[in-house]
């Protein structure tokens, strides 16, 4: 079996390692405080992103005090995933000795530093972005009016490009972080001469109970000109808070982008707003240099997936529910990728699988599930899963008044109101992006 406890007291020697670094004489903003936020902090605190911007010495030692609350009490940086279980790339974690280092800094009176011959530079845009894109789509703006409840629209996102066209990462941008909760988006891929034009039709409709999805596609123009449907080509451009593209190595990942389409979000989902406002997001595509060998595929245990939640996913007043999904893997796959979702009920989650010698492969676990940062892990190099292996997800449920995020009072029955993806509702998945196996995978890093 996989040694689970050898993880642990390693894990448990690192942090010691980490308490007995010793710390400088003098910490400073340039030389320690500086990277810290570079690394951990200013994805999300930067210039004009709507955050605290913590870019300058000025802005950290303006909010000094703030940064020390949330380091202390591990509110920030976001990093819902336990890393004594896996391990992920671009982990935002601080140990022991980064918190003592930001601890000293103020204690020592918040000292700038040496600033001979480093310029000052602050950030105006995201750190983390993959650089110019080389197409930009607007989506259609929309009017967002002051509401409590969530909101739903499909919108269609139309192009038209010289020829196919290879893509290494699809990424949407939220124009209203606030709000946009996430968003689900595939792509639809005419041949050639079966549309004259794909920018007719309506661009956003709101989801609703009184059309068909056949209806909505018809008012949004989808069908190929003779009244057949063109190929869709499922999940291609995803959201969730906390989500930032990614190109992958070793030509993995990537999509090829017909001549004509348009992508499809399928659910451009709003949380409340206090006010009301526009929300202009958009798409950055990212060209690829060759054409993607091997393709992302994908598969998803739970809700509306491949295999059930069990026991159902009804979550009565005033107790804690757990459940699972689990499926046998028919061929041997290579994990890129893996997304658990749940919403507010949510109190833990943890996925692995086992394999058909009896190991087991920690994928992931969520001590303290938090719905504000559902991230798309991906795994530092490629994970086998042998054909035979028994994937599992486990979640828990707090439908009591000590969940704080429990959106009644006092608690009601709620269930996933079939695949329903409002937040009030509940949802378990755990969405798993792979490739086919081959031989020497293991090494391959992402």
């Amino acid at each position: 079996m996989f040694n689970i406890r050898f993880l642990f007291i390693m894990s448990i020697v690192g942090m010691a390692c980490s308490q007995e670094r010793k710390l400088p004489d003098l910490v400073t903003y340039k030389a320690y405080i500086k990277p810290l936020l570079q690394t951990h902090c200013n994805y999300c605190h930067y210039k004009n992103s709507g955050h605290l911007p913590l870019t300058s010495f000025e802005e950290a030692k303006r909010f000094s005090s703030s940064i020390k609350y949330v380091v202390e009490n591990n509110i920030m940086p976001p990093w819902p995933a336990d890393p004594h279980y896996s391990s992920f790339l671009n982990q935002r974690i601080l140990d022991v000795y980064d918190k003592q280092l930001i601890s000293k800094w103020i204690n020592d009176g918040l000292k700038e530093g040496d600033t001979i011959g480093q310029a000052n530079n602050e950030l105006n845009q995201n750190p983390y972005t993959l650089g110019k894109p080389d197409l930009i789509l607007a989506i259609k703006p929309s009017f967002i009016k002051q509401h409590a409840n969530d909101q739903f629209l499909i919108v269609k996102v139309p192009f038209e490009l010289p020829t196919d066209t290879y893509v290494s990462v699809i990424e949407f941008v939220p124009g209203k972080h606030q709000v946009v909760h996430h968003v689900n988006g595939d792509l639809v891929k005419y041949e050639d001469g079966k549309k004259k034009t794909v920018f007719a039709g309506e661009y956003l409709l709101p989801t609703s109970h009184d059309s068909s999805i056949k209806q909505v596609f018809e008012k949004m123009d989808l069908p190929n000109d003779d009244g057949t449907y063109p190929a869709l080509q499922k999940s291609v451009v995803n959201y969730l808070p906390g989500v930032y593209a990614q190109i992958y190595k070793n030509g993995i990942g990537g999509y090829l982008l017909p001549k004509k389409g348009c992508f499809l979000l399928n659910d451009l989902h709003y949380g409340s707003s206090k006010s009301d406002l526009w929300d202009s997001s958009y798409i950055k595509i990212y060209f690829a240099k060759i054409p993607p060998k091997r393709p992302l595929q994908e598969f998803q245990l739970g809700t509306l997936g491949i295999a059930p939640v069990l026991p159902n996913l009804l979550i009565f007043p005033n107790t804690v529910k757990k459940v699972h999904s689990q499926y046998i893997i028919p061929n041997d796959i290579s994990v890129v990728t893996i997304n658990p979702h749940m919403h507010l009920l949510g109190k833990s989650f943890k996925a692995y699988a086992v394999v058909p010698k009896g190991d087991t492969i920690p994928l992931i676990h969520i001590p303290n599930w938090d719905f504000n940062w559902q991230y798309f892990y991906t795994f530092p190099k490629l994970i086998k899963i042998p054909k035979g292996s028994l994937m599992i997800a486990e979640g828990v449920y707090d439908n009591t008044v000590k969940n704080v995020l429990n959106p009644f009072t006092p608690p009601r029955l709620v269930s996933d109101n079939k695949g329903s993806m409002k937040t009030t509702d509940e949802m378990f998945q755990f969405i798993v992006s792979y490739v086919p196996y081959k031989e020497g995978d293991e090494n391959i890093e992402l």
